[in-house]
């Protein structure tokens, strides 16, 4: 499956323009720490991409978000490793991350959400005026972007990064897609 099939795949289960922007942003991060750790970016970079392609289906059921993504694109012939990353991703599936690939995915999803809400809240909007210091003050403020599970983002320890490399690395992914993110 190339990027430009598992976009389209994405685009015909995904209606929201936010989720597939999110989606992009995941995409990225995962594509920057497979460079970061020399392995296989295409790949890295689908399994972020399509991680949520079950999001709409699923109806907010969060105990089917994962296995019935992973059902999707095993019908689609996705690479084993893909599919097994997008179940392992949701911690409701009780699945272990035996990989990489599949501790980076578990990590990078939130990790993105708090990013981005780290840069619409600031006037400009913008990720270029986004830098480490404010992700990782915000990080520590319980009551920001509550959606972004602080212990996942914190998971990335299993791939011995420290956050504020994690940090680095994924704020450098996203500033550079800014443009597809519109922020």
């Amino acid at each position: 499956m190339d990027r430009d099939m598992a976009l389209e795949e994405l685009k015909l289960r995904i209606e929201n323009e936010n989720t597939i922007k999110h989606s992009l942003a995941v995409e990225a991060i995962m594509r920057k720490l497979a460079v970061h750790f020399n392995e296989h970016e295409k790949m890295w970079g689908i399994a972020g991409l399509v991680h949520d392609i079950d999001y709409e289906r699923v109806q907010g059921d969060m105990t089917k978000h994962g296995k019935m993504g992973a059902d999707i694109l095993e019908a689609l012939n996705f690479d084993s490793t893909i599919v097994y990353a997008v179940l392992a991703h949701n911690p409701a599936n009780n699945v272990s991350r035996r990989r990489k690939i599949d501790k980076a995915l578990y990590c990078a999803d939130p990790m993105s959400g708090l990013i981005i809400a780290c840069a619409l809240i600031l006037p400009s909007k913008k990720l270029k005026d986004v830098d480490e210091e404010f992700v990782l003050k915000k990080y520590h403020q319980k009551g920001f972007a509550k959606g972004a599970d602080r212990e996942q983002i914190a998971s990335c320890s299993e791939l011995g990064l420290t956050l504020e490399e994690f940090i680095k690395i994924s704020l450098e992914a996203l500033k550079e897609i800014s443009d597809e993110l519109e922020l």
